[in-house]
């Protein structure tokens, strides 16, 4: 029966070329388990009605055809939907008659990827087609997020930096400091020590008792 709806709508399309039905995107992107609309457009009257309305959208995936969606002069078909599809394909009706065909795709998978196609029959204007492309990709494994660290501001990185160099600074300048005087303190007692061991000498020299003085002066005079 699909098949001969797909006859019946080729041939009034040769028959009937003003007809027009063009689609919102060439192509769409979506991921696994996502929601999806995809929507045609084609020239309607104002005096068209549902019942004058006919129109078979399926898939075409590798090698094979999925019908999603049949309507036969306003009145839908569910027993020809393919049970892939099904409770996952819904329509707007409201906007039909003003000549916009859209299906909601729900949850959808990997394998529903390929070229969505409708025929639009409206009598007496004609009937056309148009497809559009869908890929869906595999879902993105969640990662488990490991608790983030607050961030250390840089300008405080920096001064902490500083202070820590500077300290050792200080403390390297302090040791050194403290390493000649200690070597400086020594200097100056060992030669305060040296001095005064040679005072001592010269006075111990120049101290000569007066008796002592005399007995030289006798001597030298025998």
């Amino acid at each position: 029966m699909v098949f001969l709806i797909l006859l019946l709508l080729f041939l009034t399309s040769c028959v009937s070329g003003t007809f027009v039905v063009n689609v919102a995107q060439t192509s769409y992107q979506a991921e696994e388990n996502q929601n999806i609309t995809l929507e045609w457009t084609f020239s309607t009257r104002t005096d068209t009605s549902l019942s004058s309305i006919s129109t078979l959208c399926f898939l075409y995936a590798e090698t094979r055809l999925h019908v999603l969606f049949n309507l036969n002069e306003g009145i839908e078909s569910p027993e020809s939907q393919d049970p892939e599809f099904s409770g996952r394909v819904q329509w707007d009706k409201d906007v039909l008659t003003e000549g916009r065909l859209t299906l909601h795709v729900s949850r959808l998978r990997t394998n529903d990827s390929g070229f969505y196609v409708c025929d639009i029959l409206v009598r007496p204007d004609g009937t056309n087609s148009r497809r559009c492309w869908l890929n869906v990709t595999a879902a993105k494994e969640l990662q488990p997020q490991r608790p983030t660290e607050s961030p250390q501001p840089q300008s405080l990185r920096r001064l902490w930096l500083i202070v820590g160099v500077s300290a050792a600074v200080l403390v390297l300048f302090v040791s050194m400091a403290c390493i000649v005087l200690i070597r400086f303190k020594r200097r100056t007692h060992n030669a305060a020590m040296h001095t005064g061991s040679l005072s001592e000498k010269q006075t111990i020299r120049t101290y000569i008792s007066p008796s002592e003085s005399e007995h030289k002066v006798r001597l030298s005079n025998i």
